[in-house]
């Protein structure tokens, strides 16, 4: 069989027919007999949408002499910050614990020959995380949180509650896109059209986003916190497979 002239990109192949037949997934159909070379193609394709909600971490540290009394004024702290959560409107289900700590804390500075690390007491750590559903009352509630006794705020990670309309919109437009492609390597290879014969879904996918990292160990007068959705990405991967026919 003459070689194509086409030299092909990582992410399309060509397959002579008598190489293979055009393969499907198990447990979808008969195999299509290849009468023509096949092409392989990975095509992705996004649809850019404001976010309709955020993920933002914060909690609470304390420290005491003892395990007890800093866990003690953890839990006290922790109660203040979660009843201020729950008046800006945060409802407890989107409101969940990620972490406790509780650590030794020591003095390594200072030190003489012979001599360890001077013992200072044990630092208890609790961490939220909290769901906003109201993107427009998001800065308020970072203000609530250090007000309540935050001593730490990450985030916000924006999102996209029911991204299934979006996935959808991108499979329609990655299809496209496949297809387009498969009858532009059809066409300059010789052929007339190209079939598809089969496509699997490499997933849906949304990049991070930019976050801010705070350190509040005291509630201090200050203009309000300012956060910007902006836009975000909802994208999906396809790995199509495509016939081509004279």
């Amino acid at each position: 069989m003459a070689r194509l002239p086409l030299l092909l990109a990582a992410s399309a192949a060509l397959m002579a027919p008598a190489l293979a037949t055009a393969q499907q997934p198990q447990g979808h159909g008969p195999m299509i007999p290849a009468t023509g070379p096949l092409l392989s193609l990975n095509v992705s394709e996004a649809i850019e949408s404001a976010p309709d909600m955020a993920t933002i971490n914060t909690g609470v540290q304390t420290r005491a002499p003892t395990a007890k009394g800093a866990m003690a004024q953890n839990a006290a702290q922790m109660d203040r910050l979660v009843a201020a959560l729950v008046k800006s409107g945060i409802e407890r289900k989107d409101i969940q614990t990620s972490g406790i700590n509780l650590n030794p804390q020591y003095d390594y500075s200072n030190r003489t020959e012979g001599q360890g690390p001077r013992f200072l007491g044990y630092e208890a750590s609790n961490q939220l995380s909290v769901k906003v559903r109201k993107l427009d009352n998001a800065g308020e509630l970072v203000d609530a949180m250090v007000t309540a006794g935050a001593t730490n705020i990450n985030g916000p990670a924006f999102g996209i509650a029911e991204p299934n309309k979006l996935l959808d919109q991108a499979r329609t437009k990655a299809l496209k896109t496949a297809q387009e492609r498969a009858t532009l390597y059809a066409q300059a290879t010789g052929y007339r059209t190209a079939r598809l014969v089969a496509v699997s879904e490499g997933g849906g996918f949304q990049p991070p986003m930019p976050v801010f990292n705070m350190r509040a160990m005291a509630a201090e007068a200050a203009p309000q916190t300012k956060i910007e959705p902006g836009q975000i990405s909802t994208s999906i991967s396809l790995n199509v497979q495509y016939m081509l026919e004279r």
